[in-house]
């Protein structure tokens, strides 16, 4: 039998001389809770926002890009894009031009980010989902298509629904700038509005997609590409969503030392980096509290241990060895700070339950989603638990029992 549990849970239960203890005890208890409920919220709804944030940059990212080491543009070459395609795990190989240029609707102009894609790209890309207006169709006939960010929409005036061609223009390659006529210099194509995309402000502002073929001929790039866009099948991922090394290590076979391949982490490295500390942030200052709180813990074993001293010589006399005293109060403090950690990962569960199913707190202003998202993770509620349980157990072995002299009060106690 575990003596020194059993005491401890009779001491913890039972009433008190002083109803202070008792008090102090649930107040410690209540702290614990709250703080471990907070994180368990906190926590859940950082990882819904980490998710909302991945999914927006992984709509846009592909599983692994290959760009040239040096220089903006080189031509794929037959063989290798025919490997990389038969390669294992391989669903798509897209080309892709980048570049930034100049658009004109009407009397309106904005610089933006373009991206020349096939049609495999088309096929594959997961922006579709993000369309507000319009298809993600870059081809209507001989008619080219363009597909744009809200924001950039917004600013050119320009919507799906209209039938004014949407002119593209960038520097033609050696040609001589003219003072009479600067315009001669640079190349145009037009583009006809299909779709509007909505993602986020800095992406809205700035992106718009059209086919390869037209921005490789207002770039006079013909047959070159700035990039090669590898999405894989759903068995070439990992449980995060990212490429396997196998898989990076086969793509990257297929191309010398004169290219560079990314996967979609290393793509957005800073991101993922900053979404990581951020947590860690969180966590530790969450945690930070939790050590405040638990100090509560310390005064209701000093008062406790005060109470108790008649007791605990009273041990003293019938054998009892300072390690079995000792761990009564350790045990004691510890099954305070349990209860605490048992009942606030309990209340915060079921407030992010709530949350996620019902909706009950809204986001403030025009965001992606309506309301504040949640996502429970198991490795969260045993980090908490884990964090807190240790913090607890330190602070009960702060206090010790006092060793009396004499036996007056004992021998008093063991004839009642």
């Amino acid at each position: 039998m575990n003596l020194s549990g059993f005491i401890a849970r009779r001491y913890l239960f039972a009433k008190k001389s002083h109803n202070v203890i008792n008090i102090i005890s649930g107040i410690s208890a209540a702290g614990i809770a709250t703080g471990c409920a907070a994180l368990v919220i906190v926590l859940s709804i950082y990882n819904g926002f980490d998710s909302i944030v991945q999914g927006l940059y992984n709509a846009c990212s592909a599983d692994i890009v290959i760009e040239p080491a040096e220089g903006k543009t080189f031509r794929p070459d037959t063989a290798q894009m025919e490997a990389l395609r038969a390669e294992t795990g391989v669903r798509a190989v897209c080309e892709v031009v980048e570049e930034n240029i100049y658009l004109t609707y009407g009397s309106r102009q904005a610089i933006a980010t373009a991206q020349g894609v096939d049609s495999n790209f088309t096929a594959v890309t997961a922006l579709r989902r993000h369309l507000t207006e319009g298809t993600f169709d870059l081809q209507d006939g001989d008619n080219n298509q363009v597909v744009m960010g809200r924001m950039l929409a917004y600013n050119l005036g320009l919507r799906t629904s209209f039938l004014t061609p949407l002119e593209a223009w960038f520097p033609a390659r050696g040609a001589n700038v003219s003072l009479m006529d600067p315009m001669a210099s640079l190349n145009k194509v037009r583009l006809f509005p299909a779709g509007i995309l909505m993602l986020d402000n800095a992406f809205d502002r700035k992106y718009i997609f059209m086919p390869l073929r037209a921005m490789q001929d207002l770039l006079g790039c013909q047959g070159e590409v700035t990039s090669l866009e590898v999405y894989a099948t759903e068995d070439a991922l990992d449980a995060k969503g990212f490429a396997t090394p196998a898989l990076v290590d086969a793509v990257r076979s297929h191309f010398g030392e004169g290219f560079t391949c990314k996967t979609r982490r290393e793509q957005n490295d800073t991101l993922y980096k900053l979404i990581s500390s951020e947590k860690l942030a969180i966590y530790l200052i969450l945690i930070l509290m939790m050590i405040i709180i638990s100090f509560n813990i310390l005064g209701s074993l000093r008062m406790l241990i005060i109470e108790k001293t008649a007791d605990v010589e009273i041990m003293r006399a019938m054998g009892a060895q300072e390690g079995l005293i000792r761990r009564i109060f350790i045990k004691e403090g510890w099954y305070i700070s349990l209860f605490g950690i048992a009942a606030g990962v309990i209340i915060g569960l079921a407030v992010c339950l709530i949350q996620q199913q019902f909706g009950i707190v809204r986001m403030p202003g025009n965001f992606v989603v309506d309301y504040y998202p949640v996502v429970i993770r198991l490795s969260d509620i045993l980090l908490i638990v884990g964090g807190v349980a240790l913090i607890g157990y330190i602070i009960a072995l702060i206090p010790r029992p006092a060793r009396k002299t004499g036996n007056a009060t004992v021998s008093r106690r063991l004839q009642a």
